[in-house]
């Protein structure tokens, strides 16, 4: 493993991968963008954004890990399509399949899947994120968008960061919440003993969830939570952070869980104004059957 520190001699116009790939030798624009991915590139100390330009006195930290391959390349991974045309594709992403490429898990994401699937795919997040407005976790399934077209790309994410897109989840609580509805309003930004981690702090990004009570059984709350910011790991940290922590989440979960299938967090509503036509459509996927098996099995638990 390598440290390399750039100082900034002049403003740039160009984003910091392009700008790094004339200072680095041996290093192509992909690995780049998989270093930015992996949180291996700070800028001033802060972890470096794939869209940001670099300006004159930057300090630039590059940690260079394990040999990361060349190219990032299409594989014909199964895609649940839910919807598609010529601009964007709506899928049903499964649990376990992680979004993008990043250091140590190069192959198998949906991004591959998509670079198999499609022609081709925005590139405004680089050939990394190809087609990616957005993520969800590795392991909460459900509805995603990705982009065909650099144009359709940028209309859907100025509609994300103006609050136009519909987001409902789904999932299942350890605890019995008494409220029917609630509107979780705390900052969320990295952990301060763990930055892997998030978790709710003074110093942190606006994030709000609101929740609706779905279902309620002995010992667990069945939710649906809509979205009002878009913060990394919300829904989970929020609900971690007011006493209900979601079944199965393997990071901010309950220390004991009886449940063996991962984490119950699934996007099941997705509303956007189609880039070309304006016109808004929603999607709707239902939990896996893993999730509306348990829910099953608890349902019958109170019955006997």
């Amino acid at each position: 493993m390598d440290q390399v520190r750039i100082i900034v001699d002049n403003d740039v116009n160009q984003r910091i991968d392009k700008y790094l790939l004339n200072h680095l030798d041996n290093v192509t624009r992909s690995q780049i963008q998989l270093m930015i991915a992996a949180r291996d590139i700070k800028v001033n100390n802060e972890e470096a954004r794939a869209s940001y330009k670099p300006r004159r006195g930057d300090v630039i930290e590059i940690t260079i890990r394990e040999q990361i391959p060349q190219d990032i390349l299409p594989e014909p991974i199964p895609l649940d399509i839910i919807y598609e045309d010529d601009d964007i594709i709506i899928v049903n992403k499964p649990q376990g399949l992680v979004v993008h490429p990043a250091t140590g898990n190069y192959s198998g994401t949906l991004v591959n899947a998509l670079m198999h699937h499609c022609q081709q795919l925005s590139n405004v997040n680089g050939i990394i994120r190809a087609g990616i407005v957005h993520r969800i976790d590795k392991d909460t399934s459900g509805l995603l968008v990705a982009c065909k077209t650099d144009d359709a790309h940028r209309r859907v994410s100025m509609q994300f960061k103006k609050k136009l897109v519909t987001r409902v989840y789904e999932t299942l609580v350890h605890g019995v919440i008494v409220h029917d509805t609630g509107r979780i309003d705390a900052p969320i930004g990295r952990h301060l003993d763990n930055r892997k981690l998030m978790a709710v702090t003074a110093g942190g990004k606006p994030a709000v969830t609101h929740f609706k009570v779905i279902e309620r059984f002995a010992g667990h709350t069945r939710l649906e939570l809509r979205l009002e910011t878009g913060r990394t790991h919300q829904i989970r940290v929020h609900l971690q952070y007011i006493g209900y922590p979601v079944v199965g989440d393997p990071y901010y979960g309950a220390k004991k869980d009886e449940n063996k299938n991962g984490q119950f967090l699934h996007a099941k509503i997705l509303g956007i104004y189609h880039p070309r036509t304006g016109e808004f459509m929603q999607w709707e996927a239902p939990p896996p059957d893993y999730f509306q098996e348990y829910l099953e099995l608890l349902r019958s638990r109170e019955q006997s």
